[in-house]
């Protein structure tokens, strides 16, 4: 187990530098100016470069990521070039929020998605089976924010369930979450219904049944915990993406977290946060597929970590 976690996490160390290195690079090749922002359109170019000089930004490449880097080692992410604010404090600000909606997310698009695969693998093969999946290939095509703006007019503005937007109460957390939810349980529902259909035609199963046990005693006794196995990795995947492809959902609900921080961000070409909450996201898939393969050993012991 110890040489297996050293192992891991000296890949994630070097996934983590090559995303920085990326994203960095990216953002330095960007056509837009982060020093414009920063002066205004009446500044004079004097001014400009002045302010160019202060952050770093005239100097090359490599110099800055290496600046950035050595910065990064020591767990200073920068200052905002907007907010004036450390980005780390931002980032810290803004993840309970973050948590909270993707803690929901996933509950949502779990119930939702493993109920569908679970009735389409029943009754595969069934005008509700066709349905089922159907539904799921909309699930996963449908744009975030048109999910979203549909569920707020049907559900806040015509019928008045749900506030619009804001954060605080649960009720602010359902819309955003089943939102999150409905697009990721189609992936959900189509990973359960193939898993389930292979586990259902093994031997021990055709043995339960021959035995006399009921079907929800095959299913749920027998079937679901070996058929649930690809969901835990799924779910690992989940964690990170949530962290840092929730921007439209919390654009569109007004949530407070780091999805909404990076839209900002993007927008006033603040190079740190952004920079900031991509690698907070990275290390968060990083983070949760290790967990997920720790995990997986223990809910099946057939399977060893190598």
């Amino acid at each position: 187990m110890i040489a297996y976690l050293t192992r891991r996490l000296i890949q994630a160390a070097l996934i983590l530098l090559g995303v920085s290195l990326i994203t960095f690079a990216l953002l330095y090749l960007l056509p837009a100016d982060p020093v414009r922002q920063i002066a205004g359109r009446s500044a004079t170019p004097q001014t400009v470069e002045s302010i160019r000089q202060q952050l770093g930004l005239d100097q090359p490449f490599a110099v800055q990521y290496w600046r950035y880097l050595t910065n990064l080692l020591s767990g200073d992410l920068g200052r905002s070039y907007i907010q004036r604010s450390e980005v780390s404090e931002l980032i810290v600000a803004r993840l309970p929020a973050s948590l909270l909606l993707m803690v929901g997310a996933i509950v949502c698009e779990l119930v939702i998605g493993l109920s569908m695969g679970l009735i389409a693998a029943v009754k595969r093969g069934s005008a509700t089976d066709q349905a089922l999946m159907v539904g799921s290939f909309i699930g996963v095509s449908a744009p975030q924010f048109v999910v979203g703006l549909l569920l707020l007019y049907v559900f806040a503005v015509k019928l008045g369930w749900f506030p619009i937007g804001g954060y605080g109460t649960f009720s602010h957390m359902v819309l955003p979450s089943l939102t999150l939810g409905i697009l990721g349980a189609g992936w959900y529902s189509r990973m359960m219904r193939s898993s389930m259909i292979d586990v259902l035609r093994q031997d021990y199963i055709r043995t339960a049944r021959a035995k006399g046990l009921a079907q929800r005693a095959v299913l749920f006794g027998h079937a679901l915990p070996n058929a649930i196995l690809p969901v835990i990795a799924m779910i690992g995947i989940d964690i990170g993406l949530f962290m840092g492809g929730i921007v439209v959902v919390e654009s569109v609900f007004g949530w407070p977290g780091i999805g909404q921080l990076a839209w900002q961000a993007i927008q006033r070409v603040d190079i740190p946060i952004i920079m900031g909450v991509t690698l907070v996201s990275a290390c968060a898939i990083v983070l949760g597929n290790l967990l997920a393969d720790i995990v997986t050993p223990f809910i099946d012991p057939r399977i060893k970590l190598r």
